[in-house]
């Protein structure tokens, strides 16, 4: 028993001083879903101020802590720290892409997650959480009238997320390399079968509402032809988006693209056409707050040739079925906004998850094996030693639920023509005024999370 007890000792120095990025008690014997919890629910009620006065300062590290930081800011119009806290992302991004090889403090840090969870693992974000960086930095600049900015951040985003998504088919290879290295053949159907999945084979790869904001941040600079590609790429993803459809349709037009402007119209009817004495308004809204991930475990008994074992437990993180917020209607000049899907965030968040876990699992089988090796080691014929080891082994088995989990959970869109002027939009019990002239375009972007909603317009000239 002395002797494990000394190994529990000596294992919780040894990680922190080479896990330092991300050790602590929390992420120990935690997960991030139950450390976010307060800054989660804020957020998801609308209390954008409480969401910021209860943000860490360290939970997961440069990324995912200044991800949340940027988007409560944001959400709580404090602008400035919004875009301070998404620059600190996007460098400690830099700084992880930057490394040509892996570093001795890396090594030690995925060492040590191995023999405890991979809580302790730097947190390299998904592609579409690495879009909605990039989105959300071009948003900041477009609010700040900097398009050119803007467009660079768009063109990121883009880049990103391909990089990003090649990035974790190697990861996934990789993982199943070391597991064959060290003997084993998992059969991850057995655990697979048994793992809550979200119920549906996902296609959500795709940003469509980074696509359209592109698109339409493109066509404000008037680089048409690029505009043109992007609402392709959007209407590909969402072809049912009205004004996903419109947008394409208007820009064909524009670039004298009689052939696919006639396909268009084939499929689709006429587009909304500019009128005299008219205005164009086109809303883009976020709805409610993204899923947080969940804890799962299964128990798995593990005995050696005399019959001696221990029990460990797989803690895996997953995502329950979604609950559809419904939220009052909007409402511009007094008639109800139509609005259609544009980026559904959980089904985007599913879909990573689904991708990553064979290679989740794969690591908790290589942890099973190294802890029993560890216990078998250091409390053989000790039975008081090896209930220690037990106890250890489940409290520090935690499921590895970092995300983004302030982002929204859907995005919708609409368009429509209205009386040049004066126009008021309703947002469940308040009113946001602002004008449009004639023959032109206004953007408007709001985000709604409970009873709250945060609102902000912006003239995109005559498209």
């Amino acid at each position: 028993m002395n002797k494990a007890i000394r190994f529990i000792v000596l294992s919780m120095s040894a990680l922190q001083l080479t896990a330092c990025a991300n050790f602590s008690a929390g992420n120990l014997f935690s997960h991030y879903s139950a450390q976010n919890q307060e800054v989660y629910q804020a957020v998801k009620r609308g209390d954008y101020a409480a969401a910021e006065q209860a943000l860490p300062d360290d939970i997961a590290g440069d990324i995912l802590d200044n991800f949340e930081k940027g988007r409560v800011y944001l959400l709580n119009n404090n602008a400035q720290q919004s875009q301070s806290s998404f620059e600190l992302s996007d460098q400690a991004i830099r700084r992880e892409q930057d490394k040509a090889t892996v570093s001795i403090t890396d090594t030690a840090t995925s060492i040590g997650s191995l023999a405890v969870n991979d809580n302790l693992n730097i947190y390299y974000p998904a592609d579409y959480e690495l879009g909605f960086l990039h989105l959300y930095l071009g948003l900041n600049y477009v609010k700040e009238n900097k398009l050119d900015d803007a467009l660079v951040e768009m063109r990121r985003a883009n880049q990103v997320q391909e990089r990003a998504r090649a990035e974790r088919e190697r990861q996934l290879e990789n993982a199943q390399s070391e597991m064959e290295s060290q003997g084993l053949t998992p059969n991850l159907g057995s655990v697979l079968a048994k793992y809550p999945d979200a119920g549906k084979k996902l296609q959500a790869v795709q940003n469509a509402y980074l696509m359209y904001l592109s698109a339409l941040l493109y066509e404000t600079d008037g680089d048409l032809n690029s505009a043109y590609v992007d609402y392709r790429r959007a209407l590909a993803v969402m072809p049912d988006n009205r004004a996903v459809i419109d947008s394409t349709m208007r820009t064909a037009r524009r670039l004298g693209m009689s052939d696919d402007l006639r396909l268009l119209q084939k499929r689709y009817g006429k587009a909304q056409a500019n009128q005299v004495g008219k205005a164009r308004v086109i809303i883009i809204q976020e709805q409610d707050t993204v899923e947080a991930m969940q804890d799962w475990r299964l128990s798995l008994p593990l005995y050696d040739s005399r019959g001696n074992g221990a029990l460990y437990s797989l803690a895996l993180p997953y995502y329950a079925p979604s609950q559809n917020v419904t939220l009052p209607p909007l409402r511009l000049n007094n008639s109800t906004v139509q609005s259609e899907l544009l980026a559904d965030v959980n089904l985007m968040a599913q879909q990573d998850l689904s991708e990553r876990m064979p290679s989740i699992i794969l690591r908790q089988a290589l942890r099973v094996v190294a802890k029993d090796r560890i216990r078998k080691e250091a409390a053989s014929k000790d039975d008081v030693g090896n209930l220690l080891f037990n106890v250890w082994n489940t409290l520090t088995e935690q499921p590895d639920t970092r995300s983004w989990q302030t982002l929204p959970a859907a995005v919708r869109s609409s368009s429509m023509m209205v009386e040049a002027g004066q126009q008021r939009l309703d947002i469940g019990g308040r009113s946001y005024q602002f004008s449009v002239s004639e023959g032109n375009t206004a953007l408007v972007w709001l985000s709604r999370q409970g009873n709250n909603a945060t609102v902000w317009h912006k003239q995109l000239g005559r498209l």
